[in-house]
């Protein structure tokens, strides 16, 4: 532990639960973005196509990808909004509805074998250690308040 750095355990962490999301996701045909995204539509609602990118904290041009293929597989359409002329609404289809399902159990799996596993106070240290981390980003205080040193 003393030689891991905080940035390491994170990408190798975040990189084994998407390696295990993509086998499991491989199962049924499809991938983790195509599930998360999946997740991140609304089922009744539909979703607007420029909340999806920020929503998954994908760029546009992964974005663009994932739903292009989504669509090619009858998961989702997309349709005017009928409140913005100029913006997109992504439905799911009834297909695209199964599938959200199958994602949502493996989520759901995913969290109860950990939350069996790892007990509430650890859990909540984790969440806690996170948000700090991503405040400390957001708010530009890991390299931004540093002054650059030069000889």
């Amino acid at each position: 532990m003393k030689d891991k750095t905080i940035d390491y355990a994170l990408r190798a962490t975040w990189q084994a639960v998407a390696k295990m999301y993509n086998e499991e996701a491989s199962k049924f045909q499809s991938t983790m973005a195509t599930g998360f995204a999946l997740l991140s539509i609304d089922p009744d609602e539909g979703t607007p196509s420029t909340s999806l990118g920020p929503r998954m904290g994908m760029e546009a041009t992964s974005l663009s990808r994932t739903l292009k293929s989504m669509e090619e597989k009858g998961l989702i359409v997309r349709k005017p909004n009928p409140e913005d002329g100029r913006g997109v609404l992504i439905y799911l289809t009834d297909f695209g509805k199964e599938k959200r399902a199958v994602s949502k159990d493996v989520v759901v799996t995913f969290n109860e074998t950990i939350r069996e596993c790892v007990s509430e106070s650890q859990l909540n240290s984790f969440f806690e250690v996170t948000e700090i981390i991503n405040d400390l980003i957001s708010s530009r205080k890991i390299f931004d308040q540093k002054e650059v040193i030069t000889n």
